[in-house]
């Protein structure tokens, strides 16, 4: 494989084209559509969509049953025909064809010079502004027939899809214009019977708020059929008798908007994305309820035709047109990161004080180290309490220093319980350590400074019993803090350590977005300044266990890797399924450069790293390892705790099930194919 190749990782680049229409002048627009599909073919478009009837123009009314027109249409098809013989775009484009007695409005699918078939609109509209079935037929029965066009005769009907043959879940779709504006529109039987791009051509005259209506149509159509949508409205050159155009075009992918261009373009233009056919399949097998839609509508989907055709895409680097988040659980858009850590909070405080309720009303036992994840859960409990009408005093939190806690750290804790308001103490585990390390034999009981594992489990198991006992003793549970990045990794004390509480609101919430939600506890006010600044000085802290004593601080990430790259990877195993070396493409275009793209609001200038291949590869290769071969065991065992991105939940009872004695080797084996 050629790893930079994007059809060599299951992308398929599409575009969606606008541009100058000539009024019924069939040959200035066929070499309209060439140009631009001379220009997608050199950036290696697969598939490019062009508006409703752009060989005549939309707007041209009666003159569209005049003969001398439609026989330019069947010259200009020829023209796009021959003249694509060379091009690597498959050509979906707008004319009126005759057909029988009538003329319909068409899409005409064009590839390497010939027609792969041709689909009539379903359901011209006759209403407002329009008065299409003045001149033009419905499509909507049309299935199973043939066309003849420029002398041969080719697969005509609703019921096309158009598979590529040796780009696997490359299936094309089209439907015009009003088609996508009714209740079932004929995309969505197509998406049932299989097809991945459904292309829209669209005449489409603006009016105020209509690209929004647009856009939440392709959007809710894209999600629904777990598919792309490529939307291309007709532009400059159509008839301003009575309307106005914008040339709206647009790409969407399971919900989420990929490419779109300006509104009211002078010439031609057009938006172009890398669809990701991979995550449709991902999405289609994952969500059994778009198959279970399919055999409820077996009768109609059931009977679609195939017609294939063979792409033969570049193998070349052609880079990668769409957007790769570095942090796939934290958006870079602000709007969208306060809503998500809104709703992520807020989730989180619903699920503690459900469960607090549920089972009595007991105290809260957590232990305060100062670190993020800790900082985070207390935040939580104090305003599950205020929600409750609870005094915060019943959220009893222990500080636990050991052999190498700092005195900042420390520090933080302290004053954040204080100024919260919560029941605080210190208890020092240290001398209980030391007396566990000698009854056992341990080398450092005898002075020899040996820091090994049993040494560190030592202080978190100790950690965790006495917050267990402390419950018993004082009517509470324990509050987990680990996160989901530590339990993909397998980074927690196994049972009388951090891997178990009674309850873990942490545990759905990822190592990079917990410092976000910090932050947006802090801008949001959601407790008083006081704990405002001591919140800001915790986000300054760098993670640590701080288990191993020495002058330097025990740094988590330089032993275990980047949260940022871990995070990465869990989205894209668990969310889609990912192979390790479409990963480290999609890593490598999120994190080569750190100028490059959006950071997500409030993150530090510093923190602001880059990542070679060598390094994403070093890095998935110990994800690999620890998640798939080692660290089930430790969430098969993982107490309650609320699902909190749609990224998933690492939970045995929700979103992953799993044996705790898989191999990695499947994993490893795809990793190798990622260049050393």
């Amino acid at each position: 494989m050629n790893f930079w190749s994007i059809y060599e990782h299951g992308f398929a680049r599409i575009a969606s084209c606008t541009g100058h229409t000539v009024i019924a002048d069939p040959r200035a627009n066929a070499e309209a559509v060439l140009r631009q599909a001379r220009r997608c073919a050199e950036e290696g478009v697969a598939v490019a969509v062009f508006p409703e009837l752009g060989l005549t123009g939309y707007s041209i009314e009666d003159l569209l049953l005049q003969d001398a027109v439609l026989d330019q249409v069947v010259e200009a098809v020829a023209t796009v025909v021959a003249d694509s013989a060379g091009l690597l775009p498959v050509l979906v484009v707008g004319a009126p064809l005759r057909h029988r007695n009538r003329v319909y409005n068409c899409a005409v699918v064009v590839h390497r010079g010939r027609i792969l078939g041709v689909v009539p609109k379903s359901y011209p509209p006759n209403y407002r502004e329009f008065y299409e079935r003045r001149q033009i037929a419905a499509g909507d029965d049309e299935r199973g027939g043939t066309i003849r066009i420029g002398g041969e005769s080719v697969p005509f009907g609703v019921d096309l899809l158009f598979e590529a043959e040796d780009i696997p879940g490359l299936v094309l779709h089209a439907e015009i214009c009003e088609d996508m504006w009714v209740p079932v529109p004929p995309s969505a039987e197509a998406a049932l019977a299989g097809a991945t791009v459904l292309a829209n051509l669209s005449g489409s005259p603006i009016t105020v708020g209509r690209a929004e209506d647009r856009r939440l149509l392709c959007r809710s159509a894209s999600q629904r059929c777990l598919a792309a949508y490529v939307y291309a409205a007709a532009g400059l050159g159509e008839s301003s008798t009575d309307l106005s155009w914008d040339g709206q075009t647009m790409i969407y992918e399971n919900g989420a908007l990929l490419a779109e261009t300006d509104r009211f373009p002078l010439g031609d233009q057009y938006a172009v994305a890398d669809v990701d056919l991979d995550l449709l399949r991902q999405e289609r097998a994952r969500t059994g309820s778009f198959d279970d839609n399919r055999r409820t509508h077996a009768a109609r989907t059931g009977d679609f035709r195939t017609v294939p055709f063979r792409l033969d895409p570049p193998t070349a680097d052609l880079g990668l047109r769409r957007r790769v988040e570095r942090f796939p659980f934290v958006p870079a858009d602000p709007q969208r990161l306060a809503q998500d850590c809104y709703e992520a909070y807020n989730i989180q405080v619903a699920a503690l004080q459900q469960r607090l309720a549920a089972i009595g009303g007991p105290k809260v036992v957590i232990g305060v180290s100062g670190g993020l994840d800790s900082t985070h859960a207390l935040i939580v409990a104090a305003r599950a309490m205020d929600r409750a009408g609870r005094p915060r005093s019943d959220i009893l939190a222990f500080t636990l220093p050991g052999f190498a806690t700092g005195e900042h750290t420390k520090g933080n804790a302290h004053r954040l319980m204080d100024s919260l308001g919560v029941t605080a103490a210190e208890l020092d585990i240290t001398p209980t350590a030391r007396l566990m390390l000698q009854e056992m034999g341990h080398p450092f009981a005898a002075g020899e400074p040996v820091y090994d594992v049993t040494f560190e489990n030592v202080q978190a198991g100790l950690r965790t019993d006495y917050l267990f006992r402390l419950a018993n003793q004082r009517g509470g549970i324990v509050l987990g803090t680990g996160d989901l990045s530590e339990l993909a990794l397998g980074w927690s004390t196994y049972g009388v350590g951090d891997q178990m509480s009674h309850y873990n609101v942490n545990s759905g919430v990822p190592k990079t977005l917990i410092q976000h939600l910090i932050r947006w506890v802090i801008s949001s006010e959601q407790f008083d300044a006081e704990t405002g600044r001591t919140l800001a000085a915790i986000l300054d802290t760098e993670i640590s266990p701080e288990l191993v004593p020495g002058e330097e601080l025990q740094s988590t990430e330089s032993k275990i890797g980047p949260y940022a790259l871990h995070d990465f990877t869990l989205y894209q195993v668990l969310r889609h399924g990912f192979r390790p070396s479409k990963i480290a493409f999609l890593a490598w275009h999120a994190w080569h450069d750190r100028d490059a793209g959006a950071w997500p609001p409030g993150f530090p200038e510093a923190e602001r790293k880059a990542y070679d291949l060598a390094q994403i590869r070093h890095w998935l290769d110990y994800f690999c390892r620890r998640f798939f071969a080692f660290a089930q065991f430790k969430r098969s065992a993982m107490p309650n705790g609320p699902k909190v991105s749609a990224g998933g939940s690492l939970s045995p009872r929700g979103d992953w099930r799993a044996p705790s004695d898989s191999s990695a080797r499947a994993w490893l084996h795809d990793l190798a194919r990622v260049p050393q």
